[in-house]
């Protein structure tokens, strides 16, 4: 499929979980168990598999999953890079702070970006800032066009899921995407109309629920202190009390067996119910080993859900009303 000018898997790597650690205060933003070594494993092995668009922040790891970024592309320049700004960051105390999307910082933090990332160009830049009101919005993206002049990005999109925020923007010259977040638990059909009608890229977030469409979460499940999904700033609450919410497990037991089917794993299955949704969605999973996009590689190899699959899946689950209120990062 197309990406900008071009050809790509319709898959890519999330990086979040590579950053490792990263605070508001005392709240952890970041998840445990990373392993600089394993990630750069991990990347490689993305490439091996077919992945070339790969998905960072500024925010993530306070710059550290740029930093991992560089160095495990440094001999493959063809890979395609999304990042985002609007999160002021300290590296070397780990700490974000947000609402940083004055005009005057716009450039500056892209040009940070472009240095972590030892890169001339970044493919695309996205605004990270979810809820921005579109009159800020617009002059960001104003700063984003000239950065985009000058050859230091290519492109330019929103990471938001209210639909009335793109809708308001998509026609700019120079938007190019949508990051949103969206998966079998949690559907984002407003989100969807919009970018198809506006003929934007789908980068879809969250495709497999913060980890929880990988069925290794069960009810006994902890998570580790200093993990987000520890924490109690989840707006879309796919964990509470660090253990995976008991609704969402609910529903993922009800369909189970559909989105395993024809030999499908859970997270093949979850993410070819996103293709399923639209054929040109690009799901980026996040991943911190290489068993993990490994498994995430694989379903390529099967595609889309099954019509109808995705009919009984429909048939079993209720779901909330789409609300333009997934903020994660």
């Amino acid at each position: 499929m197309k990406f900008l000018d071009s050809e790509i898997v319709p898959l890519g790597m999330g990086c979040w979980p590579i950053g490792g650690a990263m605070y508001s205060g005392d709240q952890a933003l970041g998840y445990t168990q990373t392993d600089d070594d394993e990630s750069i494993r991990t990347i490689h092995a993305a490439l091996d598999h077919g992945i070339t668009l790969f998905d960072t922040a500024a925010a993530y790891g306070a710059g550290h999953s740029d930093r991992l970024l560089a160095r495990a592309l440094q001999k493959r320049p063809d890979a395609k890079i999304v990042s985002k700004i609007g999160i002021a960051i300290d590296e070397k105390s780990k700490q974000l702070t947000f609402g940083d999307t004055s005009p005057a910082s716009v450039l500056p933090a892209i040009d940070q970006c472009l240095a972590r990332l030892e890169r001339d160009s970044i493919d695309l830049m996205l605004l990270h800032d979810n809820a921005l009101p579109v009159a800020q919005a617009e002059v960001v993206f104003d700063e984003m066009e000239k950065a985009r002049q000058a050859g230091k990005i290519r492109a330019f999109g929103w990471s938001t899921d209210f639909s009335t925020s793109a809708a308001a923007v998509a026609k700019r010259p120079g938007f190019a995407a949508v990051e949103h977040a969206m998966n079998v638990l949690v559907d984002a059909p407003r989100m969807q109309r919009v970018v198809q009608q506006n003929e934007a890229i789908s980068l879809i977030r969250s495709p497999l629920a913060m980890g929880l469409l990988s069925g290794k979460y069960g009810a006994d499940k902890i998570i580790p202190a200093g993990d987000i999904r520890a924490s109690s700033n989840l707006v879309v609450e796919y964990f509470k009390g660090a253990q995976a919410n008991p609704d969402f497990l609910e529903m993922l037991h009800a369909v189970r067996d559909l989105l395993t089917i024809g030999g499908r794993s859970l997270v093949q299955g979850s993410l070819g119910w996103i293709w399923a949704k639209r054929a040109a969605n690009i799901p980026i999973p996040g991943a911190r080993n290489v068993a993990q996009i490994e498994g995430i590689a694989k379903a390529l190899e099967f595609g889309p859900l099954p019509q109808g699959a995705m009919t009984q899946i429909e048939e079993l689950i209720s779901r909330d009303t789409e609300g333009d209120a997934d903020k994660e990062l």
